[in-house]
């Protein structure tokens, strides 16, 4: 079993490039400085840090934190590996499933790890020793398999089994008991009498998790795959009247390997069997993978063209009163970011009800700030309002930083922000867009560039198995990686084809609305809109799920324990798309209810209001009379509210 077929850092197939794609063009203009410390890296010389993705806990942090390939979690220890096969447990708030080992490959040296390959769902990891690399680890999301590979002559000891390894060196395997769950062995290596195997150079063991309900059929498909390590994943898109993503994972002999799909996936013929996980029941099928997504058009305000004068005329004074109270704009990266894009929604409205005039002063006030962030050399004469080049991170960081972004959090959800305002504001202005785009050019690729390089990575926090993005830069958890705002995921990938149309990269739109669409319904589908009723999650009494983990799902947030911000925070900003979140109306009415036990002059009251208006437009604005001026957030405007409250966009019900 050899290396496999080379890969890169990062491989996504594009339907045409885009001009994000000249990373060294784009970095050249910025400044350069690490304003955030990643720490030492496990990592080798020359790949682009992994932030942002389902194994970034293995390279970053003191130690190696557990990974989750599902449905399997993984765990390097300091002389081995522990395999592990959670299974949902789940609680009124909380549907948990840690990694728990269950099997060791245990080599009997000390070891550290180092991710030497890495694509867009599959990891290489060195497993060195004090003189050099000893073994490699073969990990791939929607795999069930884990491969150890020799590098030279090699034992390992098998631990964990209930009954020992019994006869492992067979050709046909081994099935081991451990944790109540079923494993496969296979290994072309020699077992051992005490429990272990000796690899020769090359030669590998490798293991895999057995359905429960797996079949004589189940276990010979897992018995052949076996016999080659995925070692490359493939994705490829397209954008129609659907958004479509295939993932395909190639075994070392470059063949299609067996995939397991999660809830979001299309199931295709002749699956296996099933394993439960913290994200529903999950099935073992035959490869490609392929997730189909109603395909969205990135939008910038509500339809307004069906609402009568007396309407009109009535969100035109509300605008003429939101432009002279404009609040100053915060300078970082997140708060900073939000109030541009309400004054763009502002400019929009106002453009869209023909009152030009009024929005006029706000135009203006954008434009000079927008411009401010788009000087190349902001940062060498402040330390606010401008990007750096990290050539340590690999990444476009913005100053003042906020919330960790500085060491990559959150990059998508600020980015977007500064994005979408970009893109509203020179819609019809070439000469703003093209002024702006050194600088916001360089932000998107931060992001959203399809193609890797040595200096940037392949959309950056965007995860193509699952269909969404992470958001911590290192995810230093036990529990993996996270994302808690979904709804600022699609405002980001909104915002990100507002900007490519505003500056004529029709690819660029196209990629972008591909990311929005599957955003949409993978947000829709695993955090407001969960299937209750599958079994993984029987238990479970909330109505949403607000942070998505690797290894967990909570109705719970990062800043507040109140019910108001668990279903808020999944709303904000509410651009319209957000309309994608919502296809069950009963479902929207008893998560409002859930989240406003109080009422709504809460915290995210004003997107609670605009959420039901989506399936109860009365009722929304009847809620709507209870949110005050010091509750609104700062992302959004009383006039855009008012506007989305008389012409709510449509859902996907």
């Amino acid at each position: 079993m050899g290396a496999g077929p080379a890969r890169s850092p990062g491989e996504v197939a594009q339907a045409a490039a885009t001009r994000l794609d000249d990373h060294a063009e784009l970095l050249a203009q910025l400044p350069e400085a690490s304003p955030g410390d990643l720490g030492e890296m496990r990592l080798a010389h020359g790949l682009v840090p992994p932030t942002n993705r389902w194994f970034t806990g293995l390279v970053f942090g003191d130690a190696p934190q557990p990974v989750f390939p599902l449905p399997l979690s993984v765990a390097v220890t300091g002389s081995g590996v522990e395999v592990g096969a959670p299974r949902p447990t789940a609680s009124p708030a909380a549907v948990v499933g840690p990694h728990v080992a269950a099997l060791t490959l245990d080599l009997g040296l000390p070891l550290e790890p180092v991710v030497v390959a890495y694509d867009a769902a599959s990891v290489t990891v060195a497993l060195t020793g004090a003189d050099g690399e000893v073994a490699r680890l073969e990990l791939a999301q929607g795999s069930p398999f884990v491969t150890l590979v020799a590098s030279g002559g090699l034992e390992v000891e098998v631990a964990g089994a209930r009954d020992g390894l019994g006869a492992a060196g067979e050709p046909e395997g081994a099935e081991l008991e451990a944790e109540g769950h079923t494993f496969g062995l296979w290994t072309d290596g020699t077992s051992k009498d005490a429990g272990g195997v000796r690899l020769e150079a090359d030669e590998h063991v490798t293991l895999a998790l057995v359905p429960d309900d797996a079949t004589e059929a189940t276990r010979a498909a897992l018995a052949r795959a076996a016999e080659h390590a995925v070692v490359r994943a493939h994705v490829g898109w397209e954008l129609g009247d659907v958004a479509r993503t295939t993932l395909d994972l190639r075994t070392d002999d470059d063949e299609p390997g067996l995939v397991v799909a999660m809830p979001h996936h299309e199931r295709p013929e002749g699956c296996l069997g099933t394993y439960p996980s913290v994200h529903g029941t999950l099935a073992l099928c035959p490869g490609p993978l392929v997730t189909e997504a109603p395909a969205l058009e990135a939008a910038v305000v509500p339809d307004l063209d069906g609402l009568g004068d007396e309407v009109r005329a009535g969100l035109v004074e509300q605008l003429r009163a939101d432009v002279a109270a404009a609040p100053p704009y915060p300078s970082d990266t997140y708060f900073g970011t939000k109030a541009l894009h309400r004054s763009a929604t502002l400019v929009a409205l106002g453009r869209e009800l023909g009152a030009d005039d009024v929005v006029a002063p706000e135009a203006d006030r954008l434009e000079t700030a927008l411009r401010e962030w788009a000087e190349p050399d902001g940062c060498v004469v402040r330390d606010v309002r401008c990007f750096v080049h990290d050539p340590v991170a690999h990444a476009v960081v913005g100053l003042e930083a906020s919330f960790g972004s500085e060491e990559l959090n959150d990059h998508h959800f600020h980015h977007g922000y500064l994005l979408s305002a970009a893109g509203i504001l020179a819609a019809d202005d070439p000469e703003l867009a093209a002024d702006l785009a050194p600088v916001l050019d360089a932000v998107a690729a931060d992001i959203a560039s399809g193609t890797a390089s040595d200096l940037l990575p392949a959309l950056r926090g965007f995860d193509a198995y699952r269909g969404h993005s992470w958001a911590s830069g290192t995810a230093p958890f036990a529990d993996g990686n996270n994302q808690e705002s979904t709804s600022e995921a699609v405002a980001a990938w909104n915002g990100l084809a507002l900007w490519a149309r505003a500056t004529g990269d029709d690819a660029l739109e196209t990629q972008a609305r591909w990311l929005l669409s599957t955003e949409a319904a993978t947000a829709r589908a695993y955090w407001t809109e969960p299937d209750l009723d599958d079994p993984s999650l029987v238990g479970f009494e909330r109505e949403t799920f607000s942070i998505v983990w690797s290894a967990k799902r909570d109705h719970a947030t990062w800043f507040s324990a109140e019910p108001h911000a668990i279903l808020g925070i999944q709303l904000i900003p509410m651009v319209p798309v957000d309309g994608a979140l919502a296809a069950d109306a009963a479902h929207v009415r008893a998560a409002v209810a859930e989240a406003t036990p109080g009422g709504f002059g809460v915290q995210f009251g004003e997107y609670l209001a605009m959420y039901l208006a989506l399936v109860d437009p009365a009722a929304a604005r009847e809620a709507y009379t209870q949110v005050t001026d010091d509750v609104l957030d700062g992302a959004t405007s009383r006039a855009y509210v008012e506007a989305w409250l008389a012409a709510p966009p449509e859902t996907a019900g």
